[in-house]
């Protein structure tokens, strides 16, 4: 559905508002304003507290723990929808639930295609969203879905870090097609990281397929969580030879102990996105926005501009 030339107006869930407004910044512009409204059993109201009739309103919300911020966004955009907005447009820069694409056992749901049709039930008109755990999501839409890379902030800072002998990995074989396309735009070497699991959750063998003895490895995935994989591939690959080695990582999702094995881990650095905001300072964690990249999307999509250029491979 494409936008009308109406009015923008910016609108952020409680999890993402500190994203929504260095966003708004670059059209020097402030978020609209809107409350929440949380009763005593749990349960929340979201409200616009200004008229959004006929305008494209923008939903600035990533849907990470707890699933109140998916059921927050839900709500504002069914808000929205009722209070008659031209078209309701989700900024949803983490889509969680991502990792649910798919049947890997007997007897499970497809969660990442239940959150599709409950946003679309809610009436989104357009979705826009960075590094999906995987790319066959955006077929789970009948709405656009404008799905951005990290890249475009991740590339510029590797190339500022001048590492002589580069080489880029993945955690597992599920990332050598991202490895590949970051090596082939650096003209770099790549290396695999094969792990292989006893149980679901449970690593015990990292093997390393390339040469990485005296090199900088940079690690890149689209996310860490526990940080279990990452510190077992860094161990793995500091213990062939690497001079130093690093990780890049969309969304820093980091459960559990991850913070406490980062910082005792072999990582000279981990450079993550503001995509989810850290729970604590970690002097070996360093956090690049996205919010440029997402302005200028934005702009674009609202101006009928092609939002390929913005794409760094």
């Amino acid at each position: 559905m494409p936008l009308s030339k109406n009015p923008i107006k910016f609108f952020a869930g409680s999890a993402s508002k500190y994203l929504a407004e260095k966003i708004v910044e670059h059209f020097n512009t402030k978020l609209g304003n809107s409350t929440l409204v949380k009763f005593n059993d749990g349960e929340f109201q979201p409200s616009y507290e200004e008229t959004v009739r006929g305008t494209n309103v923008f939903i600035i919300q990533s849907t990470f723990p707890p699933v109140d911020n998916l059921f927050e966004l839900l709500l504002m955009v069914d808000a929205a929808k009722r209070a008659s907005a031209c078209s309701v447009i989700a900024v949803i820069p983490y889509f969680g639930f991502a990792r649910q694409d798919r049947k890997d056992k007997p007897r499970v749901s497809i969660g990442s295609k239940l959150i599709a049709d409950l946003l679309a039930t809610a009436g989104v008109s357009r979705i826009i969203t960075m590094d999906l755990h995987a790319d066959q999501i955006q077929g789970f839409f009948n709405v656009p879905v404008d799905h951005l890379y990290a890249s475009a902030a991740f590339i510029p800072y590797i190339q500022s870090l001048n590492l002589p002998n580069l080489v880029l990995t993945a955690p597992d074989m599920g990332g050598a097609r991202r490895a590949n396309a970051y090596a082939k735009f650096l003209n770099c070497e790549i290396a695999m990281c094969y792990k292989l699991r006893e149980r679901p959750g449970e690593i015990y063998q990292i093997s390393i397929l390339g040469d990485v003895a005296g090199k900088n490895v940079i690690i890149l995935d689209d996310m860490i969580d526990s940080a279990g994989t990452l510190i077992k591939a860094t161990e793995a690959i500091m213990n062939n030879g690497a001079i130093s080695t690093r990780a890049c990582a969309s969304h820093a999702v980091l459960s559990g102990t991850a913070y406490e094995k980062i910082s005792n881990s072999p990582l000279t650095e981990v450079i993550v996105t503001d995509s989810i905001p850290l729970k604590r300072d970690c002097s070996k964690i360093k956090v690049l926005s996205i919010a440029p990249l997402f302005a200028n999307v934005i702009k674009k999509i609202y101006n009928y501009e092609s939002i390929s250029s913005t794409f760094v491979f």
